[in-house]
């Protein structure tokens, strides 16, 4: 099981099986009936891990406007909220560091929004929450990834060669989730009903 880097320590740690992106996405749902405006979530996973699915399907259950892809070129994108919802503000970290993430201004949106950080375990926590705040923190590993794999965004950057898609590849193999609740927020961990490992 890999950690979260040096911080606080978790008020709990939930482990799930995923078997597919079917699960992925019914794990975004279920989460979305605990998040609320002001809300954290730092979601890590390498290439094909499901972020993006988690992301579309969290966004679905939240109900905001548009239609939510990877924000890799343009590292943050906001999705309005419909129905009175929070807004939804989706973040790559992976190409910044700590003075290019301050530049994207997240505090601004952070108390009207639910804000989802990639690769921002280290960076966005303190900035956005304080030093006593709370937030999620959700990594998703296929299970070729294997125990410990997965926090360094090193670990996506091997070349593709292999384009072929299977049955698998389209639907999404199994993988596991490691969820964290830090801080006051998250003294409880959410009911899930998926799988626990």
């Amino acid at each position: 099981m890999s950690e979260p880097e040096a911080g606080p320590t978790p008020q709990w740690t939930v482990e799930l099986d995923l078997q597919d992106l079917n699960d992925t996405a019914q794990l975004a749902e279920e989460l979305a009936g605990y998040l609320r405006a002001g809300d954290l979530l730092i979601l890590t996973g390498g290439l094909g891990a499901g972020k993006t699915t988690f992301t579309q399907a969290l966004a679905a259950a939240l109900g905001v406007q548009g239609r939510v892809s990877s924000p890799t070129f343009v590292l943050s994108r906001v999705h309005r909220g419909t129905d009175d919802g929070p807004d939804l503000v989706h973040v790559d970290a992976y190409r910044t560091d700590a003075e290019g993430f301050e530049d994207l201004d997240l505090l601004s949106s952070a108390a009207e929004a639910v804000t989802v950080v990639e690769w921002g375990r280290g960076l966005a926590e303190k900035s956005l929450t304080g030093a006593s705040g709370s937030w999620l923190d959700l990594e998703l590993l296929t299970e070729a990834e294997g125990d410990g794999v997965g926090s360094d965004p090193a670990d996506s950057r091997g070349i593709v060669t292999d384009f072929s898609e299977s049955d698998d590849d389209v639907l999404g193999a199994s993988r596991r989730a490691l969820l964290r609740g830090v801080g006051p927020r998250w003294v409880q961990a959410p009911r899930l009903t998926l799988p626990r490992r």
